[in-house]
């Protein structure tokens, strides 16, 4: 399967999973929550008692605290260590599949919960944008395309973001987990 297949069955399995919550988001009585978003705040409860288990069994700390923005359920486990975190966010984006899956299967849709540790994603996401303004401005001297490093999808999303912002075009180049974000002058 290309590249382009992988990211299109990804993004079609995102609709989906925004699908199935808005499938059950009829009207509710005004003043209380809608279905979306009590469904939104379960998969966070879902997900919050897994990694409060997870965390027990390997005898960590932390504090889970759980939200919802921009229509997705978000877990934050406060603590002071970086070892849920591991080498390049690798321990936090196999966590974040394992709570993902641990929804899915307690509600049999797929969820897009983003879970953070320690602020890690919060100071990844101001190093990444600062990153592409600097790529940004590398391409508006030079006129040649900048490459960037491999990244995780969820990096590049921020810097295709920040590259938008900026008035220029990005695209994303090689598989996993070598693909990576490539600056475009305007054309």
């Amino acid at each position: 399967m290309s590249e382009e297949q992988n990211d299109v069955i990804d993004a079609v399995s995102d609709d989906e999973a925004v699908e199935a919550v808005d499938a059950d988001a009829e009207a509710a009585p005004e003043g209380s929550r809608s279905k979306k978003e009590a469904a939104l705040e379960n998969e966070g409860e879902i997900a919050a008692d897994y990694l409060e288990e997870l965390l027990d069994i390997a005898d960590l700390d932390g504090d889970i605290d759980t939200y919802t923005e921009g229509g997705r359920a978000h877990v934050s486990i406060l603590t002071e260590g970086d070892v849920l975190v591991g080498k390049d966010g690798e321990v936090l984006e196999a966590l974040q599949e394992l709570a993902r899956l641990a929804v899915m299967t307690e509600t049999g849709h797929r969820s897009r919960l983003m879970l953070d540790v320690g602020g890690h994603r919060d100071k990844r996401r101001k190093v990444l944008q600062d990153l592409a303004r600097d790529a940004v401005d590398e391409v508006k001297d030079s006129g040649e395309p900048v490459r960037l490093a491999p990244m995780n999808p969820f990096e590049r999303k921020i810097v295709h973001d920040s590259v938008a912002a900026a008035g220029l075009i990005s695209e994303s180049e090689g598989e996993e987990p070598h693909r990576r974000v490539v600056v475009l002058p305007k054309d």
